[in-house]
């Protein structure tokens, strides 16, 4: 737990060191690292996908459907998804505002599922492919057939880096995006005027496509669309785009709130990647297609998951190429760096809130070590194949920016901007389609989605079970009519009496029958006053959070009341907060509930209610074990 600190709710801990924020195209290099990338296998996956349709002359046709998806419909949804989460939410905490009570948290657990299945595959699947340019560097042969265990140290030594401590990520970014990206632009430049000063290879390529389906024109292009699912791991890196938005600088006078100048420099990071991106989609695409024969995209290829790297050394000779090849092992490993990242961002935001992680989650290094083994796990149940991981990433990348399209699209409708709303509609569709498609072709990554869903909702179940008898309350604040009720009652009278209260009319009847109950099942005098505290269920699928209490008076009797996600741990919260203002030890009477204990404790787990009396009392006496300081609970039959 070393370098964390408690925040301000239940489960929420902040870095000892704040990030301070950096220009937007700065940021743009560190969500790159990821998306950038993928150019180390992307167009080598492409040419196998067309070869399995019978051509691989179509990969740059599906290339070019990739890029108008990047373009037209991932681009418009994340800008969007931009302006309704400046503060990096992203677009599952959008769908987890939209969506109440426990279906919104089990969704979002769900999409968690997919969002660890997305990042550990970037980690095992960069890390193979690293990896991949090792091997198959002229001056490495002796590594040849050692790719898994240098797939699993390279893993184990981003772990090992995480555990020390990973600082100035962004300055690292910027120098590996920058040498990489001005490496592949000499390598495809280089392709270009190849096929300029030698148009056979061009025309060599257009036989070969018109040759395929026909040469009906309709038909290549219904090939080339069956094929985009299977292309679809070069849209990753949208999610980080705005999941980083914090870091990037904004605008003097931008607002908490509504910080515009934040969000114009995300919409900029996102526009600028997605145009960088689809130049280098569309040149490596054509530029490994034209340039290098099909046979060697298969495994034990020379170009198999390194198709530039295969031109790099083809046009500029192995010292050039020995350069390309560790500039993409930094990176790859460095994609990786950026998926641990954010994994260790995502699960603590949502778990520990929601009760259903231990409390070892809410620290960096233990999430470190587990993350760091379950990817070893996958690389070796992979064998550090990078085509066979390809359907697993896709899959995780596709839900995720499946999710952002369903949650704009509501979004949108919600907010009347029906011209967005149903263009928003469209894109979803396509994205449906698209991750069905590709799970129904590769169930590799569903399989393992499935996996991740259920290891968190059954490890989330047990801790929430576990910790629910916690306080849950972070504050507890007070209304002034609420203080004076309280400063009142503590000043001219020995004891403090609250009589907790399920609110049904609030009137003045209500109060009389319930008093005379207490009174006269618990012996209490006429001339003791007693204080009413009703609370009342709001979500029972939050975990805890702070707690408002407003005073009333109804006739001659004082009533708090507050809401929260569980009302045991609220009365206990407020009994506590009221023996801190007042330095009085009070006192709550109850009456036994009349249910199955059992059927009571179910009640409680799931609706935040059940029976209160012993629960109140368990909370109570974990936090305070000497019974003659802790709030007092009394209960009759």
């Amino acid at each position: 737990m070393e370098g964390h600190q408690p925040g301000t709710e239940p489960g929420a801990y902040v870095q000892e060191h704040a990030h301070k924020p950096q220009a937007w195209w700065k940021v743009m290099c560190l969500t790159g690292v990821d998306y950038f990338s993928t150019l180390g296998y992307q167009p080598g996956i492409a040419a196998l996908a067309a070869a399995s349709m019978g051509a691989s002359a179509l990969a740059p046709i599906a290339t070019l459907i990739l890029v108008a998806v990047t373009l037209f419909g991932a681009l418009p949804i994340y800008k969007f998804v931009a302006e309704e989460s400046p503060h990096g939410e992203g677009s599952i905490s959008m769908l987890e505002h939209l969506l109440s009570w426990w279906q919104g948290k089990l969704f979002v657990l769900a999409l968690l599922g997919f969002a660890a299945t997305d990042f550990v595959i970037t980690i095992t699947l960069s890390a193979s492919d690293a990896a991949a340019h090792v091997v198959e560097n002229p001056y490495m042969a002796f590594t040849h057939g050692m790719q898994l265990p240098i797939t699993v140290g390279l893993i184990a030594a981003l772990g090992l880096v995480f555990l020390m401590g990973f600082r100035e990520a962004i300055s690292i970014a910027v120098i590996l995006v920058g040498v990489y990206l001005g490496l592949n632009m000499i390598v495809v430049g280089r392709a270009v005027v190849e096929v300029v000063q030698n148009p056979v290879e061009i025309q060599r390529w257009q036989t070969s496509l018109w040759e395929t389906r026909g040469g009906n024109p309709a038909l290549i292009l219904m090939a080339s669309v069956l094929l985009f699912p299977r292309l679809a791991l070069g849209l990753s890196g949208f999610e980080t785009g705005v999941v980083v938005m914090p870091l990037i600088k904004g605008k003097r006078g931008d607002s908490e709130k509504r910080p515009k100048g934040r969000i114009a420099n995300a919409k900029k990071l996102l526009i600028s990647a997605a145009v960088i991106m689809s130049i280098f989609l569309i040149g490596s695409s054509f530029a490994t297609t034209a340039h290098i024969p099909p046979h060697e995209f298969e495994k034990d290829g020379a170009a198999y998951g390194r198709a530039l790297a295969y031109l790099a050394h083809q046009f500029f000779g192995d010292g050039f190429g020995t350069f390309y090849d560790l500039s993409t092992i930094l990176i790859l490993w460095f994609a990786g760096a950026s998926a641990m990242a954010a994994l260790l961002n995502l699960v603590p935001k949502y778990l520990p809130r929601y009760g259903m992680a231990p409390e070892w989650s809410r620290a960096n290094r233990p999430l470190v070590l587990l993350f760091t083994a379950v990817s070893i796990v996958v690389t070796i149940i992979f064998k550090a194949d990078v085509e066979a991981q390809g359907g697993a990433y896709a899959t995780g990348v596709l839900v995720l920016m499946t999710s952002a399209t369903v949650a704009a699209t509501i979004s949108a409708f919600r907010r009347k901007l029906m011209r967005k709303a149903y263009y928003f509609l469209f894109i979803a569709l396509v994205f449906v389609y698209t991750t069905g498609a590709n799970m129904v072709e590769r169930p590799d990554g569903l399989k393992i989605a499935l996996f991740f869903i259920g290891a968190i909702l059954i490890v989330g179940f047990f801790s929430r079970l576990w910790r629910t008898l916690e306080l849950r309350v972070s504050r507890v604040d007070l209304d002034l009519v609420a203080l004076n009720i309280i400063q009142e009652a503590s000043e001219r009278f020995a004891e403090l009496r609250f009589v907790p209260n399920h609110p049904d009319q609030q009137d003045l009847d209500e109060y009389n029958r319930k008093a005379a109950e207490i009174r006269r099942d618990h012996q209490i005098p006429e001339d003791q006053p007693l204080i009413f505290l009703e609370i009342v269920v709001d979500d029972p699928s939050n975990f805890g959070g702070s707690i408002q209490v407003k005073g009333a008076r109804v006739g001659d009797y004082s009533v708090l009341r507050a809401s929260a996600p569980a009302i045991p741990n609220a009365i206990a919260a407020i009994m506590l907060q009221v023996q801190r203002l007042t330095n009085r030890r009070p006192h709550a009477y109850f009456n036994w509930g009349e249910q199955n204990p059992f059927l009571f404790l179910i009640k409680y787990f799931l609706d935040g209610e059940g029976d209160v009396a012993p629960l109140t009392r368990e909370i109570l006496r974990r936090i305070e074990p000497d019974p003659n300081r802790r709030p007092a609970i009394h209960a009759a039959s």
